[in-house]
């Protein structure tokens, strides 16, 4: 017995009482930033199969829409509840988050047999995707010093990131020969189960007192883990809302909130945009994706690395978000091109995601840093009030979008069909389209009538320039069209030419909202801790590490 509650002991008190080894601290960075690629795998290989989704549900765009929306509100619920972190603990939280998501991805959502279901699934999977978007950059956080916060927090950034690459790539290489979209689902809960696994048997975190601390580089260990016998806890987490919901914290979370918009936008819709707007199967439109997410991905560790190297992170950001603004408008003005080169949009979509990569790996960096300046008691705190906007902020912005492109779902739900019969009846559909729709309507019901056939006959010579003759000939071969596509082509073949025609401009007005979000980001930038200059920078470190050497000299003398 005692044995057995040892082992459970040391399964749910994950807590380390001195800083790890150099290897150790790596390995369990390493298994967060796994352990994050691995939930948002999960939580974004939906938006790979939308279209698919749609149709398999007869689920209409809004109501699509609609679960993202309530997904990210219960996600921002979970977001707020992870901030209890600083007092509970940032591991358990991850691993019991990964095993419920793995478990709704695998087993839940391919066995939905209704859209409510759908829906039900979708959710849960947001809330525990809130906890722990909370929960694990806290854990990066604890783990890396400052000096190597831009490093750290650019591989926790390839979470997000690497995930929609691995869903683009996925479906692009699987759904020729893996046709069903549940199959998609199966995939990613199966890797979640095993990182799961993983994690339930490695994952640990360093105590209270150790992790209430700015560490600034490593070699400030022995006077942290000397201060960490002196903390109290218990009043250092004291009232923690009421600690970190200040300007300083929550503008630039609303402006990298309003910055992220384009992202989720990618995540959530850019197979449905490219599918509808550019003609793209899903399997080309998850190509884009590729892309899009292997530059963010590449970018990520480049800007992390490099504001570490200078000492500096907000002229990256500045440099960075300037791009992405540019870039984000230049991707705006091709909705309305649908011709475009298939080259010339890889390359946009290259540029814009590096630019947005560049300016958001040194944010997160700087964010943390806010917050420690603020109280480092309260990282998981400061992180659940970041995680708790964005979601509010992604729940209204989606609950905004079918409106702005509201064309999506006649394209989405019954484009499909309606492209099979006009690729199977080609003229007939030519045909149909010469002749007004209340004439169609009429020999539909009766195809002797000779007041319509007279009606039609003298519309195709007038739209067509043929001969009577043949446009009786034209209106026989329509006959042709089997009733029950006929019927569809007459309650919704209009709606979807109107519609397809509406979106790219309907689209276009959405990305110029998401331009604006990049623009929304810059001024918050002056609120974050740290300087602009490389020089000014380097006089405070050294400061810092000249009062460190004092301190550790007074902890070796024993004067401490």
């Amino acid at each position: 017995m005692s044995d057995e509650i040892a082992a459970r002991h040391r399964f749910w008190h994950r807590q380390l009482d001195e800083f790890p080894s150099t290897r150790r601290r790596l390995t369990l960075l390493a298994i967060v930033v796994v352990s994050t690629i691995t939930m948002y795998y999960q939580q974004y290989v939906a938006g790979a199969v939308a279209p698919s989704i749609l149709a398999h549900f007869d689920m209409t765009f809004r109501y699509y829409i609609t679960i993202t929306v309530v997904a990210s509100a219960f996600g921002a619920v979970a977001s707020l509840l992870a901030g209890l972190g600083d007092r509970f603990g940032r591991a358990n939280i991850v691993v019991v988050g990964l095993f419920f998501a793995s478990l709704i991805t695998f087993v839940g959502i391919p066995s939905a047999t209704s859209k409510g279901a759908y829906a039900g699934f979708a959710i849960a999977l947001g809330f525990f995707e809130g906890v722990v978007l909370v929960a694990t950059p806290a854990l990066v956080r604890d783990f890396s010093p400052q000096v190597r916060r831009g490093t750290a927090m650019g591989f926790w950034t390839l979470g997000p990131v690497v995930a929609s690459l691995i869903v683009a790539v996925v479906a692009s290489s699987t759904l020729g020969i893996l046709h069903p979209w549940q199959d998609q689902f199966h995939i990613a809960g199966s890797v979640g189960l095993v990182v799961f696994v993983l994690a339930f048997f490695t994952l640990r975190e360093l105590s209270p007192g150790l992790r209430d601390q700015v560490l600034y580089s490593l070699r400030e260990r022995v006077v942290i883990e000397a201060r960490a016998r002196g903390i109290d806890v218990d009043a250092a987490t004291a009232k923690p809302l009421r600690q970190m919901f200040t300007p300083r914290i929550v503008l630039p979370a609303f402006g990298v909130s309003a910055f992220l918009l384009l992202y989720f936008s990618a995540v959530g819709v850019f197979v449905i945009y490219f599918s509808t707007v550019f003609g793209y199967s899903q399997a080309k439109a998850n190509g884009i994706g590729n892309w899009f997410w292997a530059v963010d991905a590449l970018t990520v560790i480049v800007a992390g690395l490099l504001s570490d190297k200078i000492g500096v992170r907000k002229p990256l950001m500045a440099v960075g978000g300037v791009v992405a603004v540019v870039m984000s408008m230049l991707f705006a003005h091709m909705a309305t091109h649908p011709t475009t080169p298939y080259v010339t949009v890889v390359l946009v979509v290259c540029v814009l995601s590096a630019a947005r990569a560049f300016a958001y790996a040194p944010w997160m960096a700087a964010f943390t840093e806010t917050i420690e300046a603020r109280n480092p008691a309260l990282v998981a705190t400061g992180m659940s009030i970041w995680g708790w906007i964005l979601r509010i902020f992604v729940a209204v912005a989606f609950l905004v979008l079918p409106s702005v492109v509201s064309s999506t779902s006649a394209v989405v739900n019954y484009g499909p069909r309606l492209q099979q019969i006009q690729h199977t009846y080609a003229a007939q559909i030519a045909t149909a389209k010469s002749v007004d729709p209340a004439t169609l309507k009429v020999l539909g019901k009766d195809p002797s009538d000779r007041t319509a056939l007279a009606a039609a006959v003298k519309q195709l010579v007038a739209h067509q320039g043929v001969t009577p003759v043949v446009a009786v000939h034209e209106l026989l071969a329509l006959r042709q069209l089997p009733a029950g596509d006929r019927a569809f082509l007459l309650e919704h073949g209009r709606d979807v030419l109107e519609a397809r025609a509406s979106a790219p401009g309907q689209w276009q007005r959405w990305w110029w909202i998401c331009a604006v979000g990049q623009i929304v980001v810059l001024p918050t930038l002056f609120l974050l801790v740290g300087r602009w200059s490389p020089a000014a920078a380097k006089r405070e470190r050294e400061e810092h590490e000249a009062a460190v050497e004092r301190e550790r000299l007074e902890l070796a003398a024993g004067t401490l």
